[in-house]
């Protein structure tokens, strides 16, 4: 017996839209077994993709990607990440790139992270002193209390200790309500110009979000719902490897719930025309045919796109 699925919600009427660019968040050294199942592990350079979003006189970022001063950084992925997969903050930092934008630190009020990862999250009180940063719910549960705490930790326990936190953040709260085949989603500013959305499956809190630009096309940031153009396309699997000492692991904690998520993403993608952006994706910048997405683009990373990035350079 074949169930059918449940109807998808229709898509929020709005005219409203906000300003969204990509910003270079750096990039490391990425291994395909851990990312595809059954092909050979070879290494290749993973781009970390943030984004900077522009309402109505605020100021926010979407992730924070890389930076090179490993004090960012936990104990633990200090030991067990830097060291192997030899990181790069970008040629600019984010503070630059927004300042090539006429935007200064100090008006940035938000950072929205997509999930807790150390190549997405970090602490930002010393870089933008005026911003707060949210997780989706459930990170609390899942991050706390952190490394300081506990050194042997990923997570960062300036965000999770309930009692030595350094960091001014908090959970994302509701109304959760459905935005097309996802069950829960925040109309961020109220007016259906962008919604984060409730991504379960690569991590406790994980969050995707769609934002309408101007004109009126849809871009999902997709961040690590799925780690790979080719895993959203259908033509591999995830993967699941060993790790000495640790057994079987995957890059999303439940592999179900992330292929449930992708389907969705497959629908906003195929049946309501999404542009997405997978914050370690370069296929679309390497072809560049994606006009929506190449929009999103500076001159410098235009340019790099062109030059650089076809050639797993660093942009």
């Amino acid at each position: 017996m074949i169930v059918a699925e449940p109807p998808c919600a229709p898509l929020p009427e709005s005219d409203a839209y906000v300003h969204l660019s990509l910003l270079d968040g750096g990039s490391f050294v990425g291994e395909m077994g851990k990312i595809h199942e059954g092909v050979t592990n070879e290494k290749f350079r993973m781009y970390n993709w943030a984004f900077y979003i522009s309402h109505q006189g605020r100021h926010i970022l979407w992730d924070l990607g890389l930076d090179e001063d490993r004090s960012c950084y936990t104990p633990w992925v200090n030991q067990f990440m830097l060291d192997e997969v030899n990181h790069v903050g970008p040629r600019k930092s984010i503070v630059h790139q927004l300042g090539e934008r006429g935007v200064l630190a100090a008006q940035v009020d938000t950072v929205l992270f997509s999930h807790a990862h150390w190549d997405h999250s970090r602490p930002i009180r010393d870089e933008f002193p005026n911003a707060t940063a949210y997780f989706g719910p459930g990170t609390k549960e899942g991050c706390s209390p952190g490394h300081m705490a506990d050194p042997s930790l990923q997570w960062d326990g300036r965000f999770f200790d309930p009692e030595r936190a350094t960091e001014r953040w908090s959970e994302l709260q509701g109304p959760w309500v459905p935005f097309g085949p996802f069950e829960s989603a925040l109309d961020y500013f109220g007016d259906g110009s962008f919604w984060v959305i409730r991504a379960p499956g690569h991590m406790a809190g994980n969050l995707c979000a769609a934002a309408r630009i101007k004109g009126g096309e849809w871009v999902l940031l997709g961040s690590d719902c799925c780690h790979s153009r080719e895993l959203l396309d259908g033509k591999y699997e995830i993967s699941e490897f060993c790790v000495p000492g640790l057994g079987k692991m995957s890059l999303h904690s439940d592999i179900t719930a992330a292929k449930g998520t992708i389907s969705k993403i497959q629908i906003l993608e195929n049946q309501f025309g999404f542009h997405v952006a997978l914050a370690h994706d370069a296929r679309w910048l390497k072809v560049g045919t994606d006009q929506i997405l190449m929009s999103l683009l500076d001159e410098h990373m235009t340019k790099a796109a062109k030059e650089r990035i076809p050639m797993d350079e660093i942009p």
